[in-house]
């Protein structure tokens, strides 16, 4: 096989949710279409590495060209977050009083499609997990804490997955909270057993917002 395809579906089975066989049939549908797709697709992921970063207080996906300075560092100069803040954060109309925790910046996405949730978010780039050595020092509990420490946010809606591995941080961050004067909840009718927020549609979301819990 053509070494050029080789490298080219090896790197795209590295992507989440993509196999071998779903890579290599990713790949031929590259480079048998006509319609330049091959070409938009180049195009589109120069652009995500220049224009691509994440807000510092929520960890959520932001556009440089939209929402940050233009001499701000990217992707391509080693900078995952950039130095100041994305639209969310800085909308005047949310709900400061209110912070929905998720796992990742997707899940921001996913909320916002729902219209259900109008205060400011808090991606905490993973979830706890002994299968993965992920610890509490590898995800973004140390800002949450300071965030909630400040006292302006009156309610914690914890948005994780509802897997042992969700519950076992939901549990942490419960403790973590548990001596500010902030009330934390979290999302639970209408939420399926062993899955994310990511894979919920709009009403679900709404419907599981409604009907969150209080943890602490």
């Amino acid at each position: 096989m053509d070494s050029s395809f080789d490298r080219l579906h090896k790197a795209l089975a590295k992507l989440p949710g993509l196999g071998r066989r779903s890579a290599e049939r990713a790949a031929l549908a590259l480079v048998r279409r006509h319609d330049g797709l091959l070409e938009e697709l180049l195009e589109a992921l120069a652009q995500a590495r220049t224009d691509i970063r994440l807000c510092p207080q929520c960890g959520g996906i932001a556009s440089a060209s939209r929402d940050f300075h233009p001499h701000e560092p990217s992707l391509r100069d080693g900078g995952k977050f950039s130095s100041s803040l994305c639209r969310i954060c800085t909308d005047p109309a949310r709900d400061a009083t209110l912070l929905c925790v998720v796992e990742d910046p997707s899940d921001i996405l996913a909320m916002e499609r729902s219209g259900a949730f109008h205060g400011h978010y808090h991606a905490l780039l993973g979830k706890l997990s002994a299968a993965r050595a992920t610890g509490p020092s590898d995800l973004r509990l140390r800002e949450l804490a300071h965030r909630v420490a400040s006292g302006a946010i009156t309610e914690v809606v914890l948005a994780i997955s509802t897997d042992m591995e969700g519950d076992a941080t939901a549990a942490y961050i419960t403790e973590l909270l548990h001596n500010t004067p902030a009330t934390v909840t979290r999302l639970a009718f209408g939420l399926p057993a062993d899955s994310g927020i990511g894979y919920s549609d709009p009403v679900t979301l709404r419907r599981a917002l409604a009907g969150r819990q209080h943890l602490a």
